[in-house]
């Protein structure tokens, strides 16, 4: 048994003994302005439930709050609330504007920051950053709405709101003396000159589903029983049981129903006496009729009401707990009470063993600098986990829509009936982005590893179960459009995680590996079945994630006609067949009857890298002999093509096409080789579209390769991604290369220009809502898989290929060297340079140089192509959260031992042995 005390709950809760994680920071940031509540006629989610309703308006699906935690099905929520005595409203939940407001999409407009958390949540510390001056709502839609695509967003900092300090940090810690007892602390400080009110509203409360879920019964919370200086919330749920929240010295406790304010938003009565904005009239209006004098109802908050004062802390105590007052006396932990000398001990212990956590998973080459950031990173990923609920046939009922009617109206999601969604699922981002999306996800998966493989693992799987994948073999892409096309990282993703926990545990979860792979092949045959188009091998998908990247949407009908033969759709599918082919290899080990999926896989890969590199024939094909690089292809409705000659990351991913083969894997699959070596006997054309294999062309090792691009095609194309003037940026790979600053490429439709520029910063155009740049911007999740494949390619080449690095640069490395600088460029965003400023942050001179602002880091979702700053959605750690894994992977590895080490494990050898 492992002596940290987190692996220990992580390992009692992953094997079902204590329910560690049933509890977590599992409320949104935004359920309003969501497909999930949207039930207009016209699809416009962010005007039909707005902020200005959220605080009187019930959510159907889910809920929201500042630091919020609930149960894993989100049952009970507790969040905070907060009232400067200036505001127009009280502070329950983050404001931001919509993507109609916003000059740059939809965007967040407060700071917090997620400074702690542990994977079973037994230590959480979030803060923040709240103005003691009325906050700016109209002036940050009204400016924002008023600024072009080529100005910078009107941030809460321009406002002035913050100037002199004037304002406090408010951190709440999260500490659980047992898997059902949570300890609560808030801290306050006054970061301003002068004494400062302050309202202080932990809220506990009920998700309504009694409403609208037929004969749910309706909860209840009530007062208890005072005594001495603990106030006590009841909480009575017919399958939750009872909780207690213990309340430390507050002034009063405030009672309403969640329940919608009909008079206030419709008109119309309301259901109840006592409605969602209760506490919010009573604080903020005064109204005292608006809360439950009987002190019971479905939501309720402890008022705490302070000054603070000058650069004082004032700090206040809770504990949410499934022992009533009589038991609660009886708990060795709780001997002086729920606020005893136990509760700040419980407190510095779960600190402590946060601590000795961390410090277990930190490579010992890391500095003090660059392990706060891997903490931070991975804190962020674990407060970025969230419920998400929808019953998708439920939901299109609810629309009046019969989704198996063929005479019934058209509607968002309507062929997805059959989806059930009830689970904690890793989010891009809690505000921006609060609802799953297939591609990020799977990224979400490999950076969860370093810290918590066991949930990573469980997210891959939920996105291939029945109750999500399409019974026709589609992944769900994101709520706003379930049928877009992601790219199919997910057979990477799992063969990572797999490849990962062999190495760590000795023992890869095999069951893990049959269960994702069957379902990947039904995901694969929907593939070649749908995507390409006239079974060339050559594939589509639209716009595969990287929105604005192409001289035209991609998703959308080309206003050419015709249909686009798309470089990075036919790469993602090499890449799918490679991963396929491997985790069937492993599988074979176990079971015979995979080594006849795995020539499938052989098939595939063979056929799909041919039509890539056009061999054979004069038709036009995607790879550029005179450019020496990949480009999408626009077939006309007559026949005729043309390349896109646009140099971006669509040209880049062939060469994270690769995939090394270990002796041992040979002597897994003879027959599997021997149908190889056939095929390529009979078509001996086969081979000449791909990198050189078989016997006579092993690499380091012995080792075999699997790669679309020659020796010949990867110099090309590296030097042009390693070249400073086009793809190399100080801080990763670009999406685009800075060639097309002074050469946009145009094309010309009927008069009719389109064009693609280098922006190295924000998008200028609305494709896909223009909150997004793939045109320039550093993104982590495609540095990530050409820092892979460049491992890969070292793993075969080793010190027989070098490249100068950067091009021009007279400096040789080899591809391991390449990959290293890559990921120390990445990790170089967040670090603070020579003058102490870290590129993240870029020229907000609050971030840079304040004391209580410059330690604090944000995983954007995109960076600044020539500068590194943060850009896009601002607690995106997501995929960003892949910069932790990174900087644990390239903390402990060298070059020679990884050469040496491979893919070491032999699953025959383990099988005879177990």
């Amino acid at each position: 048994m492992d002596g940290n005390a987190e692996k220990r709950r992580m390992e009692a809760a992953d094997s079902g003994r204590e329910p560690w994680k049933k509890w977590g920071p599992y409320v949104s940031e935004r359920q309003w302005g969501t497909v999930r509540e949207d039930y207009s006629d016209s699809g416009n989610a962010w005007d039909y439930f707005t902020h200005d309703q959220a605080r009187s308006r019930v959510y159907h699906w889910g809920e929201d709050g500042i630091a919020g935690i609930s149960d894993d099905k989100q049952v009970l929520c507790f969040a905070l609330a907060l009232w400067n005595g200036r505001d127009p409203i009280l502070k329950e939940r983050m404001f931001g504007v919509t993507n109609g407001e916003g000059n740059h999409g939809e965007d967040v407009k407060e700071y917090y920051f997620y400074l702690d958390n542990t994977p079973t949540h037994s230590y959480m510390k979030y803060l923040y950053k709240y103005p003691q001056g009325p906050y700016p709502y109209t002036d940050l839609v009204w400016t924002n709405r008023g600024r072009s695509r080529w100005e910078f967003e009107y941030e809460l900092l321009d406002t002035g709101i913050f100037d002199e300090n004037r304002y406090f940090d408010v951190f709440v810690e999260y500490a659980k003396d047992s898997p059902e007892e949570i300890l609560v602390k808030i801290t306050v400080r006054n970061r301003g000159p002068q004494a400062a009110d302050l309202d202080v509203l932990p809220t506990l409360w009920f998700r309504n589903t009694w409403s609208w879920m037929g004969g749910t019964p309706k909860p209840r919370l009530l007062a208890g029983s005072r005594t001495g200086d603990t106030a006590i919330i009841e909480a009575v749920h017919e399958k939750l049981g009872s909780r207690y929240l213990y309340t430390e010295g507050p002034q009063e406790l405030l009672f309403t129903d969640n329940e919608t304010n009909n008079r206030r938003l419709f008109g119309s009565e309301n259901p109840t006496s006592y409605v969602k904005d209760g506490v919010n009239d009573y604080i903020v209006s005064g109204n005292r009729e608006a809360v439950n004098p009987d002190n019971t109802g479905t939501k309720a908050a402890a008022r705490y009401h302070v000054q603070v004062g000058a650069g004082k802390t004032v700090s206040f105590r809770l504990r949410l707990s499934r022992s009533s007052p009589e038991e609660i006396k009886t708990l060795p932990s709780t001997k002086g009470g729920p606020f005893g000398r136990s509760f700040d001990e419980t407190l510095e212990q779960r600190k402590k063993e946060a601590d000795e956590f961390y410090q277990s998973i930190t490579p010992p080459a890391l500095t003090e600098q660059e392990a706060t950031v891997m903490r931070q990173a991975f804190a962020g990923m674990l407060w970025t986990k969230q419920y998400y609920s929808l019953d998708a046939e439920k939901w299109l009922v609810e629309h009046h829509v019969d989704p198996l009617a063929p005479s019934s109206r058209p509607l968002r999601n309507k062929e997805w009936f059959h989806m059930v969604n009830n689970d904690i699922i890793s989010m891009p981002d809690k505000w921006e982005y609060p609802w799953y999306a297939a591609w990020d996800l799977a990224f979400h998966a490999v950076a969860f590893s370093g810290i918590d493989i066991d949930f990573a693992k469980q997210q891959l799987s939920l996105i291939l179960r029945d109750l999500y994948l399409h019974p026709n073999g589609q992944m769900p892409a994101y709520e706003w459009n379930f049928s877009d096309v992601n790219p199919p990282v997910h057979a990477w993703a799992s063969l990572y995680l797999y490849r990962l926990e062999q190495e760590e545990r000795g023992k890869g979860d095999i069951e893990f590996l049959k269960h994702v792979f069957n379902k990947l092949m039904i995901n694969f045959t929907w593939w070649v079945n749908r995507k390409d188009r006239f079974g060339k091998n050559v594939f589509e998908g639209g716009f595969l994630g990287l929105d604005n990247i192409g001289v035209f949407d991609r998703s959308a009908a080309l206003p050419t006609g015709g249909y686009l033969e798309q470089a990075d759709g036919t790469a993602w599918m090499v890449m799918f067949c490679q991963n396929m082919l491997e985790i069937a290899t492993e599988l074979a080990a176990h079971d015979p009857v995979y080594d006849d999926l795995a020539t499938k896989f052989v098939d595939h890969f063979l056929f799909i890298a041919a039509a890539m590199n056009r061999i054979g024939g004069t038709d036009i094909g995607l790879w550029d002999e005179e450019d020496g690089f990949y480009y999408d292809v626009l077939r006309f409705p007559d026949g005729r093509a043309t390349p896109l000659r646009v140099r971006s990351m669509v040209g880049l991913l062939p060469l994270c096409a690769v995939t090394i083969i270990e002796p041992y894997q040979r002597e897994l699959v003879p027959r599997v080789l021997e149908h190889a070596r056939n095929r390529i006997m009979k078509m001996p054309e086969l081979s000449r579209s791909i990198h050189e294999t078989g016997p006579e062309h092993q690499g380091v090792g012995g080792r075999g390769i699997m790669a679309v691009v020659n020796q010949e095609k990867l110099r090309r194309i590296l030097a042009r991604l390693l070249d400073e003037k086009e793809f190399l940026s100080p801080y990763g790979i670009r999406s685009l290369s800075r060639y097309h600053a002074d050469h946009p490429y145009t094309f010309y439709v009927e008069g009719a220009e389109y064009r693609v520029d280098y922006l190295p910063a924000e998008s200028n155009s609305g494709m896909f809502g223009g909150n997004s740049n793939w045109r320039g911007p550093v993104w982590f999740p495609m540095n990530a898989l050409i820092i892979r494949a460049l491992s890969q390619f070292y793993l075969f080449y080793g010190d027989n290929l070098k490249v100068e690095c950067p091009t021009g640069s007279g400096r040789m490395m080899n591809l391991f060297g390449v990959s290293r600088e890559l990921s120390h460029r990445l990790e170089s965003i967040f670090l603070p340079d020579e003058a102490g400023r870290r590129p993240v942050y870029g020229g907000i001179e609050k971030f840079q140089t304040d004391p209580h602002w410059k330690d604090l880091i944000l995983f954007y979702e995109y960076f600044h192509g020539d500068n590194g700053a943060g850009l896009g959605a601002g607690h995106q750690t997501g995929w960003t959260g892949l910069i932790a894994r990174l900087m644990q992977l390239f903390g402990a590895a060298d070059a020679q031992s990884y050469l040496e080490t491979g893919k070491k494990y032999h699953p025959a050898e383990r099988h005879k042995a177990a």
